[in-house]
């Protein structure tokens, strides 16, 4: 297992991040988007999350190897209480435990702030393929997470339809 150290993001950090989630954008179905956002977007996107929720780094030898925040399930006041999570691992640095390092941070920083449910939603597909494997799936179940739904062909990425399923893990 691997021991970065966690420490928040800097708008700074904009093109490292767009660089690690490249990978995921252009060759799995992992995300949903089809083009990766410029470093300028991510700026933006930091911005955004860091007013509310934090914004996590892993950085080992000085470089960032991975990456998670939350965001807001929705607007509306009854769900001040629950956010969602995403999590972006360099992808030569996999399953080496930094989701772990990432979301245990993550965990502590919410429940602080008083979050109380945890979302995370999983791109899926009955086979695994070229481009999806169950890795998300297997991850958020071993930490926690259970599963609450489970939506059908409802992403379509590299011609072929994908599900979605959310994952929820009480603080």
């Amino acid at each position: 297992m691997k021991t970065g150290s966690i420490r928040e993001v800097q708008v700074s950090d904009a093109e490292r991040l767009a660089e690690i989630y490249s990978y995921y954008v252009l060759n799995t179905a992992v995300s949903f988007e089809y083009e990766s956002p410029s470093a300028a977007e991510f700026e933006k996107r930091i911005k955004k999350v860091k007013e509310k929720y934090p914004y996590l780094a892993c950085v080992e030898d000085g470089r960032i190897i991975g990456y998670a925040y939350a965001s807001a399930y929705s607007d509306r006041s009854a769900y001040a209480w629950t956010a969602t999570s995403s999590i972006y691992v360099d992808k030569d640095y996999r399953r080496q435990g930094i989701g772990t390092l990432l979301y245990g941070e993550l965990e502590k920083r919410l429940h602080e702030q008083g979050i109380v449910n945890l979302l995370a939603g999983a791109a899926h597909s009955e086979e695994e393929d070229e481009y999806l494997t169950h890795d998300s799936y297997k991850f958020h179940t071993r930490i926690g997470f259970e599963k609450v739904a489970h939506m059908k062909s409802i992403g379509r990425k590299f011609d072929r339809w994908y599900d979605l399923i959310w994952m929820q893990k009480k603080l």
